[in-house]
């Protein structure tokens, strides 16, 4: 009376045991479905002459964005500022459901010509325009000989 399972099945759930996927339903599960403690999603794409990269970074004001670069390091950072808790304080909340923290991630830019690096941040969404470096080409000539 204690295990009512049929042996088959039993055996069967012990071959689709995956620690990796029991481990991220931990994570969901503890974290929530959208934890505020992940980064925020990028999307690069390839257009030839030039990489675009897209961030979303919904409820954010553009001041709270900064762009960085360091040697070849692209480093965008986001921040939630707690500026407005104080004209918040004078409403009377019964429950408030905001972040206040900060997003970061960095990118090689290695391959880039940061001088035309181009910025723009429209309806949550941040996209950047990065040129690759254009290849220098030795120019092939003839030498005279004297």
């Amino acid at each position: 009376m204690f295990e009512i399972i049929p042996i088959e099945r039993r055996n069967r759930h012990v071959a689709n045991f995956d620690p990796f996927r029991e481990m991220e339903e931990f994570e969901r599960r503890f974290w929530g479905s959208n934890p505020v403690t992940t980064a925020f999603r990028t999307d690069v794409e390839d257009t030839g002459d030039a990489f675009k990269l897209e961030a979303e970074l919904p409820g954010f004001d553009k001041e709270d964005i900064q762009l960085d670069l360091d040697n070849d390091t692209l480093t965008i950072t986001a921040e939630h500022s707690s500026d407005k808790k104080e004209e918040d304080k004078k409403r009377n909340f019964v429950k408030r459901e905001r972040y206040f923290g900060s997003f970061t991630r960095s990118f090689d830019v290695s391959g880039i010509d940061v001088d035309r690096i181009e910025a723009e941040y429209n309806n949550g969404v941040l996209t950047l325009n990065l040129p690759k470096k254009q290849e220098n080409i030795p120019v092939s000539r003839r030498l005279e000989i004297k």
